[in-house]
């Protein structure tokens, strides 16, 4: 028996994900999500009468038989706060459909999704949205895309070759070989490229006949209902009269009420199922009021469950159902392996993250690994004070910090971690969360070596100048130039090997100054010298730098001059 393709929906953020599910469910999800921008992973089921409805005839100018249920579509948020949700996506889904506006091309997000796709290896067509804002479109409601393009200009038609090779050479650039649908000659070896408007429903036919074909020709493994019943959590809500409840993406084998579901997150917990409501064929889970009590359910569904305990239950939690009770803890051990991706090794000097789901920490933990950034803790959930006490105990001030996704940081907590020095960072996008986190440090370690640097003693070389003493003693006073390198009052001068004395002050036209470079031409003074016994006219003296110094000289080194580097060779 074959279960229904999970098929996402992925790309840049108003390329229209949304907009397309609305024309194949002819309902209006993106007009009731926040501006306009799906802000949940979502999931609708797309029946067998349906797709035969849109693209009944192009499955006969093909001779595709369907033998597929229907379709799953999740549907995904577009922007960066969500990386983590849309990788659970891409990780459960058979099928993606990667929606590029036409006019606009690859944008950064649709180059992530790309990059989420290719590392599951999930097969997708392109969806080429928007095709009703070319210039001159004439739309035809609901024709199959050959049809509608026919009927074009001329111009028109050289409008929409020409925006479809541009994507060609966008996905040719990133190594990956497509085609317009029509004329592709192996679905195995060439990307297809579908021109669709969401607005009139043009294309969407041919869009839905290419998914089933797809999934039908290729996939029918993968589409074999196994004895084993997973599922991922996509949000955990309240509802009145049924309490805590869990929207699931049932992605594999069969549920029925009464069953355990075994949930792994912060802890693993098994629950026995009260209820089964599944929402009208066509309807969004996510916004359906009206739900249907069932007693079994087989993947692939979206299923909302009514259970007890699940108020700890966090979006992105991996489950497993059992009939039985005794099968629980070994369904445990799975989850458990299951969960294993988001292990990391922990760093007592390591940052600590907080997030809102188990796919945003997911995705902080690979991103954070990837910059070389340790971690100590890392949990889901609002940041409390014993988040704050712990990240007290870490040594590395640049560590002591607190990464918030998308969860609350309430005020006292914030006036606790202010008063202990503790950074908090919060933001609803992860990529922009720690890019904040990195840009402070590396303001705050641009501003740790401008301070040592101002410090140190730096290596310099100077000349006496002749005819420019001033003063022979108590103190002696000449003119010198700068050769190499930094002079800076209280620096200590030798002559070969021999220690002369320290620079007590440094003028220039007539006014004390901290410091001198290369170039210039400057009086000093010297307390314990008398010219023409330690130092002479004409003399090259150069700074004492001590071992102490050499290792301070060493952090800053990235802020010293080119001269100055030439006269510390074995500093390495």
């Amino acid at each position: 028996m074959l279960r229904s393709p999970i098929i996402v929906t992925v790309g840049h953020s108003d390329h229209g994900k949304t907009s397309l599910l609305d024309r194949i469910r002819g309902t209006a999800v993106t007009k009731q999500e926040p501006g306009a921008l799906t802000q949940h992973t979502g999931a609708s089921y797309v029946p067998l009468s349906v797709i035969e409805k849109f693209s009944g005839k192009q499955l006969q100018k093909f001779d595709i038989k369907l033998e597929v249920p229907g379709l799953l579509f999740i549907d995904t948020p577009g922007h960066k706060a969500f990386i983590g949700m849309r990788r659970r996506g891409g990780a459960v889904s058979d099928l993606a459909i990667l929606v590029v506006d036409i006019t606009e091309g690859f944008q950064e997000q649709t180059d992530e999704s790309l990059s989420i796709l290719r590392e599951f290896k999930t097969p997708f067509v392109v969806a080429a949205t928007k095709i009703d804002k070319l210039k001159g479109w004439r739309q035809i409601a609901n024709a199959s895309f050959i049809d509608s393009f026919a009927q074009q200009r001329d111009d028109v038609k050289e409008d929409v070759e020409n925006f479809v090779y541009k994507l060609v050479n966008q996905l040719a650039e990133r190594g990956l070989n497509a085609e317009q649908f029509d004329r592709i000659e192996n679905f195995t070896k060439q990307i297809a490229i579908v021109p669709i408007s969401s607005v009139s429903g043009e294309g969407v036919s041919d869009l839905l006949m290419v998914l089933s074909g797809l999934a039908q020709q290729f996939l029918k493994d993968r589409l074999t209902i196994s004895n084993i019943a997973r599922g991922s959590v996509l949000e955990v809500k309240d509802v009145k009269g049924l309490g805590t409840t869990i929207d699931v993406i049932l992605y594999d084998g069969k549920i029925g009420k009464g069953w355990f579901a075994v949930i792994g997150g912060n802890e693993i917990i098994a629950t026995k199922i009260k209820a089964l409501l599944r929402p009208r064929n066509l309807q969004e889970l996510r916004i359906e009021k009206q739900f249907e009590a069932v007693n079994e359910v087989s993947a692939a569904a979206g299923i909302k469950i009514s259970a007890p305990d699940l108020e700890k239950i966090v979006a992105g939690s991996p489950i497993i159902f059992v009939q039985k009770e005794n099968e629980i803890e070994k369904a445990k051990e799975m989850v458990k392996t299951e969960l294993s991706e988001l292990q990391f090794e922990k760093s007592q000097d390591g940052v600590g993250i907080k997030a809102d789901t188990l796919g945003s920490l997911e995705a902080m933990i690979k991103i954070l690994q990837e910059n070389d950034v340790p971690i100590r803790f890392a949990e889901v959930g609002t940041v409390n004070k014993q988040d704050v006490v712990e990240t007290q105990n870490v040594n590395d001030r640049f560590r002591k910090v607190v990464l918030a996704f998308n969860v609350k940081v309430p005020e006292e907590i914030e006036t606790l971690a202010k008063d202990l020095k503790i950074k908090i960072f919060r933001n609803e996008i992860i990529y922009q969360l720690i890019e904040e986190y990195k840009t402070w440090v590396e303001k705050e370690r641009e501003r740790e070596l401008e301070e040592k640097l101002q410090l140190v003693t730096r290596p310099c070389e100077l000349k006496i100048l002749k005819g420019t003493v001033f003063r022979q003693s108590n103190p002696a006073v000449f003119g010198v130039e700068i050769l190499r390198g930094v002079l800076k009052p209280g620096a200590a001068l030798q002559r070969g090997q021999k220690t002369v004395d320290r620079v007590k002050e440094i003028q220039k036209e007539s006014k004390s100054i901290m410091e001198a470079k290369k170039g210039d031409r400057v009086a000093i003074s010297l307390e314990n010298v008398t010219v023409g016994r330690q130092v002479k006219e004409g003399d090259t003296l150069s700074v004492v730098i001590t071992d102490n110094m050499k290792k301070i000289l060493k952090e800053v080194w990235s802020k010293l001059g080119e001269d100055e580097k030439e006269m510390l060779p074995n500093l390495f």
